[in-house]
């Protein structure tokens, strides 16, 4: 395996320095910057210097902005930018000349296996929400503020608490609390990947109630939940069944998120602590953590986390070919690493955040390195090292414009294990009839524990 060194950006000692002073709300001024020259996301509007990152012109806000009318939602979205061609490929062979624009686990990736590389292609800065997301995150940059000790968040709901971050957890929190649409259910798989090439494919249908975005919604409503989550397994047989329910929580210093599991076998339901931190991935065949789904989720509380500054890179972005029905699982999923002639990735601004593991507090990651896009607050790649300081997984999120919203999220999440030689891969639906549905209502009495034991003897 590669030992890195710490990456030297030009910006490490100015936030360093900002990221240990006191943290407060944003000043008027910066306020008004959003939809200034900064996007209402709060990432930079303008081109870089040569003009390969292009200026932000409001994204695909729609199904029609994308190309596609009569696109209904539950299905897979087809490609806007299908017509791209390849710019160049970074591989093993020629990786040197790009070392300054990929991760350090990236380099790791083309190093191990040759058989990796990275097809760049013409950036597309396609990300975008709801009118009223823009709207609640310029009105929250000027109240949301960290509670004790970064765990949580206050004088927040609906919007990106901290669109102009100064320290590392706060572009953590912006991740965790980006928007996802109001509601969702997906039908997705996931595939732990051996060495060779085989795997027996989990299969969950997810069902998602995002309460912290809800048009209205105020903290004190929130009863301290962000998320209401359940995901059943339907197959193989010998897990089918199994439920498992979260209750994420804002304020985690409040408290934790709780979790229950239904089990099929015992025919009961039971609080599930352990659903949090490094505790193995519900059927993962222990090549991710509980806290990697969805690249980073849960509470942050066991690392300290440094904001190193902004990077171009080359991440990915745009993969509608994961997302596309015209593959199948076996065209995706080959031995050591996805197909890399189905990724796409392109050069996008990142916040780069080095998390190191606090003294006194455990967990298999010694450090990780997250790579989070400016226009989103979605984390695109993670450097996950072990205790002696090398890299051992590494993550990719392969997202999307889901245009019918419009969000921008993940379709497919790769972990790469470098020392087994094995890959966890989740989100996929290619086979699947109904893909992401955002035209879905919850209530909250949905995700109770009681609801949780009348659909497990269903």
């Amino acid at each position: 395996m590669l030992k890195e060194p710490l990456i030297n950006y030009a910006l490490a000692p100015i936030m360093a320095l900002l990221s240990s002073l006191a943290l407060a709300a944003a000043s008027p001024e910066e306020v008004a910057r959003l939809g200034a020259d900064l996007t209402p996301m709060g990432g930079e509007k303008a081109a870089n210097a040569d003009g390969t990152i292009p200026e932000w012109d409001g994204g695909l806000t729609s199904a029609s902005a994308a190309g596609f009318p009569d696109f209904k939602s539950g299905g897979h979205h087809q490609n806007p930018f299908a017509d791209d061609t390849v710019l160049f490929t970074i591989s093993a062979e020629n990786m040197a000349e790009y070392a300054d624009s990929i991760t350090p686990g990236q380099q790791a990736l083309l190093k191990t296996y040759p058989s990796f590389s990275m097809r760049v292609y013409t950036t597309r800065r396609s990300a975008a929400f709801p009118q009223r997301i823009y709207d609640a995150t310029k009105k929250i940059a000027a109240t949301a503020e960290l509670a004790e000790g970064g765990n949580g968040v206050l004088g927040a709901t609906v919007g990106i608490p901290f669109p102009i971050p100064t320290a590392g957890v706060e572009v953590i929190w912006n991740h965790i609390l980006r928007y996802r649409a109001d509601a969702a259910s997906r039908k997705i798989g996931q595939a732990p990947v051996t060495r060779g090439g085989k795997y027996t494919m989990v299969m969950f249908d997810d069902e998602f109630n995002a309460v912290y975005s809800h048009e209205g919604a105020t903290q004190e409503g929130l009863n301290n939940v962000i998320i209401y989550f359940r995901q059943r397994v339907t197959a193989p047989p010998r897990l089918a069944g199994e439920i498992l329910l979260v209750h994420e929580t804002l304020d985690q210093a409040k408290e934790h998120r709780k979790a229950w599991l239904y089990n099929p076998g015992q025919r009961r339901v039971r609080r599930a602590p352990n659903v949090a931190f490094d505790n193995p991935r519900t059927a993962s065949d222990g090549l991710a953590t509980s806290d990697q789904l969805d690249m980073f989720n849960g509470s942050p509380e066991r690392y300290n986390w440094d904001l190193v500054g902004k990077k171009e890179l080359y991440v990915p972005y745009n993969n509608y070919d994961l997302h596309s029905n015209s593959l199948k699982y076996k065209d995706i999923l080959n031995p050591l690493h996805v197909n890399p002639e189905h990724l796409r990735y392109e050069k996008h601004r990142v916040w780069v955040v080095d998390a190191t593991l606090k003294d006194g507090t455990r967990h298999l990651y010694k450090r990780r390195t997250f790579y989070v896009d400016e226009d989103s607050w979605q984390i695109l790649v993670v450097d996950n090292y072990d205790g002696r300081d090398q890299i051992w997984r590494v993550q990719e999120g392969y997202g999307i414009n889901y245009y019918d919203v419009p969000n921008y999220w993940t379709t497919l999440e790769a972990t790469y294990d470098l020392q087994s030689g094995r890959y966890l891969a989740i989100g996929l639906n290619n086979e699947e009839s109904r893909t992401y549905d955002f035209d879905v209502n919850f209530d909250l009495t949905q995700f109770s524990t009681g609801a949780l034991r009348r659909a497990g003897t269903r």
